[in-house]
């Protein structure tokens, strides 16, 4: 162990921490206490987590897009197609709502108390409406692969 000149005095930082912060004699190793980690800012970290949201919400809405442009392409010989533009419509319309609401829940303050019960309420929301535009999506992947006019087509047995 390294330890000053001849005083027996702690050299290194953690040694030194480790004597101050947890009692111990300095040549004991340092412990990591709670009160030695630096505290997280829960504001900063729910911002840049709704930040990440809006952006997978963004991805979804310009994929989504594409496909309401694709469909509209085929025309309405497509066997799914009021169902499908309907589909895409809900889905576009929701993930619209829920990067609304995204950006209202970022701008209000998570460390203030009164912002509490509002943002709860809001999060759930935007859980519930993210959850029925994975319902949605998956109708529109199941109904949407479909080839123009394929109800006429045979299958080789």
């Amino acid at each position: 162990m390294a330890t000053g000149s001849q005083t027996g005095a702690p050299t290194t930082d953690t040694e030194t921490r480790g004597a101050a912060t947890t009692g111990a004699p300095s040549g004991a190793p340092a412990q990591n206490n709670i009160q030695d980690r630096p505290s997280i800012n829960m504001n900063t970290y729910a911002n840049k987590k709704s930040a990440a949201v809006s952006m997978l919400d963004l991805a979804l809405l310009i994929s989504i897009a594409f496909r309401l442009k694709d469909v509209i392409n085929r025309g309405p010989t497509f066997d799914l197609y009021i169902l499908l533009i309907t589909l895409l419509s809900i889905s576009l319309t929701l993930q619209i709502v829920v990067g609304i609401m995204l950006i209202f829940i970022v701008k209000w303050d998570l460390n203030k108390e009164h912002n509490h019960h509002k943002l709860n309420r809001w999060e759930t929301f935007a859980t519930i409406f993210t959850f029925l535009i994975m319902i949605i999506n998956a109708f529109i992947i199941a109904f949407g692969d479909q080839q123009p006019n394929s109800a006429n087509t045979t299958f080789p047995a």
